[in-house]
């Protein structure tokens, strides 16, 4: 493996090293906000999506899990808008990636078509690398080892996968497929692919196409870490498949639009998915999945709540915990590493609301912040 993995290294760096550093930029800091509390955890960081200009906000987080303002930094890039969304402008899960082992933030730029890279300090960015996202409209970033790869939204989808040198990323040309969404479906919202991710030991990616595709695509990584030339195409129809977790026990959750519910699966060597279950939330726009330790909450856009689960490590059965009301337009969420807090995007408003997680797996709101400019934005990380 180790010859493997520095052939790989050495075929790609001669083609694109020149490239690379010709798109590394400077740090760019809109504001920084020196006087803000001490940090007792790790910071939050979010998205804006801006279209006059993306930015990444970063957040100290108090014990009780409230947050202040650290400062604000500009992506080099443009937010951008799918047509008919309102609350979320991205219609996606994951356009914000910590890379907690190497330090690393990728955000995607939407409205340009590229994706950032920023060094994490602490509560600091500093900004690496903006280079481009390999296709058209860019809404979710995977993260694996060394391994990055990019969901691109229009054009028909495509994911473009990438290596992590140093501070950077360096695009492998060969590492792009096209998933063949038809590119004329309406409303683009709706009929866009909506997450992608690794499975939890590498060794496949996962994408989901929503209502394009009514399907949960599986690309196996083979030789040289490539995708396969084509997915496993597991088709789900009328569910519109949206955003995804891996459980505990490595189990897939997916949120399914249609019905309203979490869909369990395994996943074979294959790419091929075996249904498990699913446990339904009532609640409307059920899109996005977050994991706080062994409790899966689901963003309930329509509702404005977070429906809660408690997952059997033996079964992956889920057993509601119950609903939690949010600001207005409930999208992508984020917790922490220990499972003890959880922030959430209300992209209405361009809010984030804060939550303790009780040990029974209830919810405890400790706070909201106004995220400037970031109404109908989406992207949030733990750092």
């Amino acid at each position: 493996m180790k010859l493997i993995r520095t052939a790989r290294g050495a075929a790609i760096a001669v083609a694109t090293a020149a490239a690379t550093a010709l798109l590394a930029v400077p740090a760019s800091a809109v504001t920084a906000d020196h006087a803000h509390r001490p940090a007792s955890g790790s910071p939050v960081f979010v998205q804006s999506d801006n279209t006059a200009g993306n930015t990444v906000v970063a957040y100290d987080r108090a014990a009780d899990g409230s947050l202040t303002r650290a400062g604000v930094y500009s992506t080099g890039g443009l937010g951008g808008v799918l047509a008919g969304s309102v609350a979320d402008h991205l219609a996606s899960e994951g356009s914000l990636a910590y890379d907690h082992t190497h330090h690393l933030l990728y955000a995607v730029n939407a409205g340009s078509n590229t994706v950032t890279v920023f060094a994490v300090h602490g509560d600091r960015l500093t900004q690496t690398q903006v280079l481009p996202s390999g296709g058209t409209f860019p809404v979710s970033i995977a993260v694996h080892g060394n391994l990055v790869y990019v969901l691109n939204a229009l054009d028909g989808g495509s994911i473009q996968g990438y290596v992590r040198e140093g501070k950077g990323l360096v695009a492998v040309a060969s590492w792009n497929r096209a998933l063949g969404l038809d590119p004329t479906a309406t409303p683009q919202f709706t009929h866009t692919p909506g997450q992608i991710s690794f499975t939890p030991d590498g060794s496949a990616l996962v994408v989901t196409t929503k209502a394009a595709g009514n399907s949960i695509d599986v690309f196996p990584l083979g030789t040289f870490d490539a995708p396969a030339a084509q997915p496993a195409v597991n088709a789900e129809p009328g569910t519109v498949p949206f955003g995804f977790t891996f459980d505990q026990a490595g189990r897939l959750q997916v949120t399914e639009v249609g019905p309203g519910t979490v869909a369990s699966f395994t996943i074979s060597r294959e790419g091929t998915l075996r249904a498990l279950g699913s446990a339904a939330t009532a609640q409307a726009a059920t899109c996005w999945i977050v994991r706080a330790g062994d409790r899966l909450y689901t963003s309930n856009a329509g509702s404005g709540t977070l429906s809660g689960f408690q997952d059997s490590a033996s079964d992956g059965t889920l057993t509601p915990l119950g609903n939690t009301a949010t600001d207005p337009g409930t999208v992508d969420a984020a917790a922490t590493p220990d499972g003890r807090f959880l922030y959430v995007q209300t992209g209405a408003d361009g809010i984030v609301d804060s939550f303790r997680v009780n040990t029974d797996g209830t919810l405890t709101a400790t706070g909201s912040v106004t995220v400037p400019g970031a109404v109908g934005g989406e992207g949030i990380a733990v750092g």
